[in-house]
């Protein structure tokens, strides 16, 4: 079938018939693949664990958190500024400086028992969150343009294949060995990344002109910070907080400072003119809806089948059982991976993504319905994870369809930290909505089933704001100023 008959004009050409891959071209991409898993299970791998590392650091509670708040915000930080950089100095570059950071960090972690210490390597870590954009971009010019598709959706799937994949991997060292393991496994995992990527791709003509935006770096940082902090420390602040107010109120005029310098600068770390383009701006704005949808699956699935029997809705499960409960989640969204990239080349990777995010909406209301059984509470969540992996699958392709070729990098950052910046949302709203709509058991405050059915109905309704959104994106080539790729290459992400 032509694109011209294709039901969406974004469709591209059909990949030619190929012989198999060659080894070079599947170490090149299990190589990003699994860099991509790692970084992504640097996000959730800890939260099984905070209680032991609690104990075993005699830390608080609120001390503890910033083991993961550190790590959400200099990873988002990183994801465009590392972006910008691969644009200019050099993607395979900017992929191994973000492993570097993922091994160093894990390797201070690894190594202390001080909480101090521990966090400083946790952010150090999060550094690496720029690593799946920058494959994303990078992984393109690797492989030939029959097979980018496939390899492109599969780097771009890692961010939510590895979150899931990071609580049950959690929960078993938590209850069979030390959680120093953890970071001992990703020291090692970053230096088997560090040594693929070194010799298994090669690094692309460089596309981006100009220099790295100091001032726009550091505003953009400021901001970043207003914006994330609050969102991470609100349950423990309180929305009606000083700090919460005021640094939420910082965040939004950072935004606007930032918009109106980026947009006078010669060389802007990030594109604001082109990024407001509706192509672009609506494949972000989706991407954050996704984001939340996928991160509160993870914060509503282990702790609600942990909860015991009398709450209405638990099961009494280990911590161990509430983490496989993700694991068909993320197989599903390995295996849905290259068929998103086919869906994309048949009708669109703007239908695929309404696609994607419409069967996460039916996976929420399958678990607000279906509560008796923890195999129905799997079916829900992999159901959830299914529609994740097609739709964070097609994302790339769309923000290739609208972004210069120049810009790929950056643009594919900031695509990640939409994503990100949804799951925070998710995070805070989730963890305020579970805590304030409680039931007594044994002298406990827990979350009512009520709570997570609210929960799970605002991300329903999230997944098809998404979906909707996903389907106004223009047709491509409506907007773009300059081609990305020859036609027939559109989906392959560089």
């Amino acid at each position: 079938m032509s694109n011209a008959t294709r039901p969406d004009s974004t469709a591209v050409a059909d990949p030619p018939d190929t012989d198999g891959w060659s080894p070079q071209q599947i170490a090149a991409l299990a190589t990003v693949a699994i860099c991509g898993v790692l970084v992504a299970l640097t996000q959730t791998l800890l939260v099984p664990v905070l209680g032991q590392i609690q104990a075993d650091l005699g830390s608080t509670t609120s001390g503890t958190q910033w083991l993961l708040t550190a790590t959400l915000l200099s990873a988002a930080v990183a994801v465009p500024v590392f972006g910008r950089l691969g644009d200019l100095y050099g993607k395979r570059l900017m992929l191994l400086a973000a492993v570097v950071a993922l091994a160093f960090g894990s390797l201070i972690c690894a190594l202390t028992s001080n909480l101090a210490v521990m966090i400083v390597g946790r952010a150090i870590t999060g550094l690496s969150s720029a690593a799946i954009p920058l494959g994303i971009s990078l992984i393109g010019t690797v492989l030939p343009k029959e097979r980018a598709p496939a390899g492109i959706a599969l780097v771009s799937a890692t961010l939510g294949i590895g979150g899931a994949l990071g609580l049950p991997l959690a929960a078993l060292v938590a209850e069979h060995a030390d959680y120093h393991v953890l970071f001992w496994t990703c020291v090692g995992g970053g230096a088997l990344a560090f040594a693929g990527i070194a010799a298994a791709i090669s690094d692309p003509p460089r596309t981006g002109r100009g220099r790295l935006d100091l001032g726009g770096t550091a505003l953009l940082s400021a901001t970043l910070v207003c914006l994330l902090l609050p969102l991470a420390q609100a349950n423990a602040w309180g929305w009606g907080d000083a700090r919460t107010v005021g640094l939420l109120a910082a965040a939004l005029v950072g935004i606007a400072v930032f918009v109106a310098v980026e947009r006078r600068a010669a060389s802007p770390l990030v594109d604001v003119v082109a990024n407001a383009r509706p192509a672009l701006l609506l494949t972000n704005v989706a991407s954050l809806a996704v984001g939340f949808a996928l991160f509160a699956s993870l914060i509503g699935t282990a702790s609600y089948v942990q909860a015991p029997e009398a709450t209405g809705y638990g099961f009494g499960s280990s911590v161990l059982a509430g983490g496989l409960a993700m694991l068909p989640s993320g197989v599903a969204m390995l295996l849905l991976s290259p068929v998103s990239a086919k869906l994309s080349i048949r009708f669109g990777p703007k239908v695929t993504l309404a696609l994607g995010a419409s069967i996460v909406a039916l996976g929420f209301l399958f678990r607000i319905v279906f509560v008796d059984a923890y195999w129905q509470v799997v079916v829900g969540t992999t159901i959830a994870g299914a529609g994740t992996g097609i739709a964070y699958a097609a994302m790339p392709s769309l923000i290739l369809l609208g972004a210069r070729r120049s810009q790929l990098a950056a643009a594919n950052g900031l695509n990640t930290l939409f994503r990100s910046v949804g799951s925070s949302l998710a995070s805070a709203i989730g963890g305020t909505l579970l805590a304030s709509m409680t039931i007594g058991v044994g002298g406990h405050e827990l979350p009512s089933l009520g709570a997570y059915r609210t929960l799970f109905a605002i991300c329903a309704g999230a997944a098809v704001i998404g979906a909707l959104i996903a389907l106004a994106i223009p047709a491509a080539g409506s907007e773009r100023e300059e081609p990305a790729e020859a036609p027939v290459r559109q989906t392959a992400g560089v």
